[in-house]
């Protein structure tokens, strides 16, 4: 994923995480029960969080290319899709299969951080190598 692609994830996500919490506050709110709504207000809580985040990896992708970046940036662009939206989708269609799918988005959160971690790791290695 390059620092393009992670800037245009993040604008269509942020655009995503506006227009569902507005529709969600207004709408949703009168046709969804308690669980529902909480589930969309935690899919909505990390796609926030996450949007950022990947917001924040194309920043520092276009001041070094890394690849420990762009996969952090992929795994976190896939974790948001998988857990928030298969909480949306739950939410909304009440079929017990995307039960399944948040977990997997979940896992890709927590692998896209680590991949961070190494990616950041690396950054501080190199430049004290070059001082």
């Amino acid at each position: 994923m390059s620092s393009r692609s992670m800037l245009i994830f993040a604008a269509i996500s942020g655009f995503v995480y506006v227009a569902l919490g507005a529709f969600g506050a207004h709408v949703l709110s009168r046709a969804l029960g308690v669980n529902e709504m909480t589930w969309i207000r935690t899919g909505l809580d990390y796609q926030g969080f996450h949007t950022l985040a990947i917001l924040g990896m194309a920043v520092a992708m276009q001041r070094r290319v890394s690849l420990w970046f762009y996969w952090s940036g992929a795994l976190l662009a896939l974790g948001t899709v998988l857990f928030s939206g298969s909480l949306y989708c739950l939410a909304l269609s009440h079929q017990k299969v995307w039960v399944y799918v948040t977990p997997v988005g979940g896992t890709c959160f927590l692998i896209g951080w680590v991949l961070m971690l190494i990616g950041a790791l690396r950054l501080r290695k190199k430049a004290e190598r070059h001082e």
